[in-house]
């Protein structure tokens, strides 16, 4: 997996699963641009990839907004002249909340980031590797992607459209030297899956964590570093010939049919 000389772009890149991808790209050669609204945050991914040595800078920018999805491939291809690699990754969690009782607003913005934030980006990032007839793409689902978790309407339907959009893209851009991926991880140890936990148990947290990374057959949560390994995976020559496909980082938990005893069936227990 040797990305020397290559750029690697990645959203949502101040934090969790983004920081972790930025950090892997730069260890195995790739110069990277950290992306996030957080802009301190994309910072502070950057530096750390500057201190160890990498080269990488920091946009900030919110992936539902059109001219600064624009800005960010601008600024990229000023910096570094090319796109090779583009992890679609900038996403939120709403709420974990029953249809009949979902705000419009919080389905609204999770459909924003999660949906349009994704189409945006294949969208301004793709007339680029077309010029270049190169590139990979991995954007973030997730195993609720895959499978309905009652509780959780938006992120479910927000993931399932990005699968839609991540098949629609690998089958207009194969012949012209680009392969679109997507990645599905299921829990991971993030900020994401706390606050869940926080919101189903606000009094005892710790105890929701325990109770359901042990419904998982590995029995703990995925780490950011393992699902990065998988878009590195992805975006590498390794997988040179996969285009299209739906890859699940999860310890097991949809291949034992785990994903639908969830956090809204703990929450009403």
């Amino acid at each position: 997996m040797d990305f020397t000389g290559k750029v690697a772009l990645v959203t949502g890149g101040g934090n969790g699963i983004g920081r972790a991808a930025c950090i892997a790209f730069a260890k195995h050669g790739a110069k990277v641009v950290s992306v996030d609204r957080d802009g301190a945050a994309a910072e502070a991914t950057a530096g750390i990839v500057r201190q160890n040595g990498g080269n990488a800078i920091a946009v900030t920018a919110d992936v539902t907004k059109s001219a600064e999805v624009q800005a960010y491939v601008k600024t990229t291809l000023e910096k570094y002249g090319r796109i090779d690699c583009f992890f679609n990754n900038a996403g939120i969690e709403g709420k974990v909340m029953p249809i009949a009782e979902y705000d419009e607003g919080v389905f609204d913005a999770v459909i924003g980031v999660n949906v349009k934030g994704v189409f945006l980006g294949l969208r301004h990032v793709l007339p680029q590797m077309i010029r270049q007839k190169s590139g990979a793409i991995v954007n973030t689902a997730s195993v609720a992607g895959l499978v309905g978790t009652p509780g959780m309407p938006a992120y479910v339907a927000s993931k399932h459209a990005v699968l839609g959009l991540t098949k629609t893209a690998a089958g207009e851009v194969g012949r012209q030297g680009i392969r679109v991926n997507a990645v599905c991880p299921g829990p991971v140890d993030t900020r994401m899956i706390h606050a869940l936990e926080e919101q189903i148990s606000p009094g005892n947290p710790a105890a929701m964590s325990e109770r359901y990374q042990s419904t998982m057959p590995t029995g703990r949560y995925t780490t950011v570093e393992e699902v990065a390994n998988m878009v590195l995976f992805l975006c590498s020559d390794l997988a040179a010939n996969t285009t299209g496909g739906q890859f699940v980082v999860d310890g097991g938990r949809t291949a034992t049919g785990g994903a639908v005893t969830n956090l809204a069936t703990h929450r009403s227990s």
